[in-house]
């Protein structure tokens, strides 16, 4: 069963924002894509560098250094990232973000 875990306020990431949430061994980035937002683990899959800095393009968080492509819905990739990059579930109760703790 998952374990949520409040990161943040509604207001405190517009959109076209994101935020970087370091759990004990995992860091992940929740990005708001037009007020819907998603969470995906903060490392390329290509790499395994941070993809925090990416440029967000639409739904794609695009890796800094080799330029791979991720959907920030399904974390589904792009070459030269060889699988998808994890994501995670995001609730929204009473203006408080939750996001599933990494396992």
């Amino acid at each position: 069963m998952s374990n949520f875990v409040k990161i943040a306020r509604v207001e405190e990431v517009l959109p076209g924002e994101r935020l970087v949430h370091d759990f004990d061994y995992d860091s992940v980035i929740l990005l708001n894509v037009d007020g819907e937002f998603y969470c995906v683990a903060d490392f390329c899959t290509h790499d395994e560098g941070p993809l925090a800095d990416g440029e967000l393009e639409g739904c794609e968080l695009i890796c800094p250094r080799h330029g791979a492509r991720f959907d920030v819905r399904t974390g589904k990739e792009t070459m030269p990232a060889p699988t998808p990059v994890p994501t995670y579930q995001v609730k929204i109760v009473d203006g408080e973000i939750f996001v599933e703790e990494p396992e």
